[in-house]
Formats: structure tokens, sequence, C-alpha cells
């Protein structure tokens, strides 16, 4: 649903990148709550989720007679990472997109961050929250409540592209007739966004819950029982050879641990394990060694070149929600020719590049790695900024006397 220049008058599209630039401005404070701590890992895993809704908005699928549809992300994107480094994401693929290869007005660019980004992540992950707060505190329950969300985001950012649409059009269109249309297709493409958001959810969720933002807080702390009191293994853990060595220190539950595992069931609460002594007091620390987190990142930069690279070649070429509903209703002869036309990846392609198959595949892995670049980059900066600013407020200076 890449808005491109000309559908949206030039005040209503100045307003919408005001509007962009607050909820980004909002989410460089957020995402530096989300990515602080003690945790290294985060800024590098936000830019692959980046990355890989890049990869994955390449796959276009189709949805109806001559109509096809594609990922918009944001609902993915905020339960993985959170809703404000969501929006970030998004924004990074969406700016790599406009620049890179002319996808997306770059006037449009504020209606697109606002719609395809501030939207899907407002109402996705409201309503995933919302969700699983109610529902059984299981691994099913993640994945149910993501496949909610996302379903319901896509209409969602089809209707705020209407409402813009109706204060901003330059053609004379019913709004009705556009709302109805762009509701109803995109409703369509929100089942193939929920499938996707589900199923990849479920999938870190299966080998990696930690790394699952929407879910941290359903993981039940390690505990361990010593002397008959239970208490946190971070704090038992110096300990924690000794009890275990007397046998009297079973831990009852804690983090990381991979849901449905044999001894769990599928429908275990997130992070549920039991275990005895010092191995028992180890199981948090030691489910998020560095190496697992390397092989995974690595493991997700491979999918999102392949699905780029290589995939993107079957995706439909029937045109998406948006360039058909603006066809059937004859709003889409006011689009503009892009800044970035001219570009050696316009249009998913490398310039001079005559094979289709090579070309298209050669563009999708410079996207990939130009976007997870882009986005390690921000995010570590983000980070980087938010330790910075903590490190001076932890230093208690002593009052003279």
């Amino acid at each position: 649903m890449h808005v491109p220049d000309g559908f949206i008058d030039a005040p209503v599209s100045a307003a919408a990148g005001v509007a962009a630039a607050g909820a980004v401005a909002v989410s460089l404070r957020g995402s530096r709550r989300e990515l602080g701590g003690d945790d290294d890992r985060l800024a590098p895993l936000a830019g692959l989720v980046a990355a890989f809704v890049f990869a994955v908005q390449m796959l276009n699928f189709p949805v109806a007679a001559g109509t096809s549809g594609h990922l918009l992300g944001g609902a993915l994107a905020a339960i993985l990472v959170g809703p404000y480094t969501g929006v970030l994401c998004i924004a990074v693929v969406l700016l790599m997109q406009g620049v890179l290869f002319a996808d997306g007005g770059l006037t449009a660019l504020g209606v697109n961050i606002t719609v395809m980004g501030v939207v899907t992540v407002v109402v996705a992950y409201g309503l995933f929250r919302g969700l699983v707060r109610v529902l059984p505190r299981t691994r099913r329950s993640v994945t149910a409540a993501s496949f909610a969300a996302a379903l319901v985001s896509v209409p969602a950012s089809a209707a705020a592209f209407t409402l813009l649409y109706a204060i901003g059009g330059v053609t004379e269109v019913p709004v009705g007739s556009v709302l109805t249309a762009m509701v109803g297709v995109h409703v369509l493409i929100g089942i193939g966004e929920a499938l996707i958001t589900m199923a990849t959810v479920g999938a870190v969720l299966a080998v990696r819950p930690d790394l699952v933002y929407g879910a941290r807080d359903l993981a039940v702390p390690l505990k361990l029982r010593v002397g008959g009191e239970l208490i946190d293994a971070a704090r038992a853990r110096p300990a924690s050879g000794a009890a275990g060595a007397a046998g009297d220190a079973p831990a009852v539950a804690g983090p990381g641990i991979r849901p449905g595992s044999a001894a769990d069931g599928a429908d275990a609460p997130v992070g549920t394990a039991h275990g005895t002594g010092a191995a028992a007091a180890s199981a948090a620390p030691a489910a998020r060694p560095r190496a697992r987190t390397r092989t995974f990142w690595l493991s997700g930069l491979v999918a999102s070149l392949v699905l780029a690279g290589v995939v993107s070649f079957y995706a439909s070429g029937d045109p998406d929600g948006l360039e058909k509903v603006a066809s059937d209703k004859g709003f889409d002869a006011s689009a503009e020719e892009h800044a970035a036309a001219d570009s050696p990846l316009a249009d998913y392609g490398v310039k001079d590049v005559d094979d289709a198959r090579l070309s298209g595949g050669l563009a999708g892995v410079i996207g990939v790695g130009a976007t997870v670049a882009a986005g390690t980059g921000i995010f570590w900066a983000v980070r980087r900024r938010r330790s910075a600013a903590a490190g001076p407020a932890d230093v208690r200076v002593p009052e003279a006397r």
C-alpha cells in the first residue's frame, strides 16, 4: 500500500509528514527504553526485523482476481521488538524503499509512515496486548493474538489512507466507494498478513521465546527453593552450587526455555521449566548465550536474503490493493513520476542487468543489506544514547558539607 506522489495534495502530505516526524521522535524516545539495559542483542535484532520486513514486502501474494497484497509489517515488528522500535523499523524500510527503489513517493513519505507504520503498530499492538491479557498464558495464545492483531491492522491502515484521501485527495471520487473498496480488498490482504505474522512469531517463540518482546511479561521468573523459601534465582546464584549439591534447591520456573518442550507441552506458560540444584540455577543464563543469538541472527539474515533474492522472483505481478482501487476508481492518473525513478535500483531491478531473475535478485539482496545496515546503525545509536543518558544518573555525588 505504498502511496505514490500525487495522490494526496501538498498541504495534507506536509501535515502527514509533520505527524510522522512527531511519531518518529516519540518512537526514538520510547525505543531507548525498549533497546536499553544491559542486553546488547536488541539493536542488531531490531535491524534484522527491519530487513526481514523489507524482504517479505517483496513477496506480493494474490488475494483476488487481478489484485495482490504484501506484508505491511507493523504488527510483526511491534510484537517482536516493541511498538516504539516497531514504528522505527517500518520507517527505515519505507525510507530505503523510497530512496533506493522508487517505491512510495518521497513527498508522500510522511503519509506512508503514518498509514503503514504508525497506524498498523498502534492498532495491532493495542489489540495484541489486550488479547494476551485475557487469554491463557500460553504460546498458542500469543500466536493467536498476533494473528488477530495483524488481521485488523491492515484494513485499519486502509481506512486511515481513505481518511487522508477524503481530506486531501486531488481528484473528485466518492469517498464512500473508496472506503468500501479499500477496506474490502485489504481485509483479504490482512488474512495473508495475519498468517505471515502468526507463522513468524510462532517460529521465534518455538526457538527463542526470550526474543519476542510481546511475550516477555508472560515468562515466569526462575525461582529456587532454598531452606523452604522461594527466592529469585539471580539472588541465589552465588550459593546455588552448594544448594544443588545438597539437592534441596529445585527451580520451579524460569525464562528463556523453549515452550512446547517435552517437559512442558505446547500449551505451557511461556518460559516454564523445571529442574534441580546447580543445573537449574544456571538454566536461565545458559539459555541465552551470545553464540545462540549470533546463530539466530545469521539464520534470520540468510532467510531474508533468500526471500528477497530468490523467492521474490515468483511473487505476484498483479497490482496491489491500493493500485487496484486507484485504477478502478479513476484516481491513479494523478500519480506523479517518482523523484528517484532514475535510481539504478528503481522498481526492484539492477540497471543494465538484462536477466530479470538476476536483476531482481541482486536488487533484493542489496535492499536487505542496506536495510539491515541502516537499521542496526540507527538502533545502536539509539541504544548508545540511552546508555550515555543513563550513565550520569547512576552516579551519586556526595554533597559538600
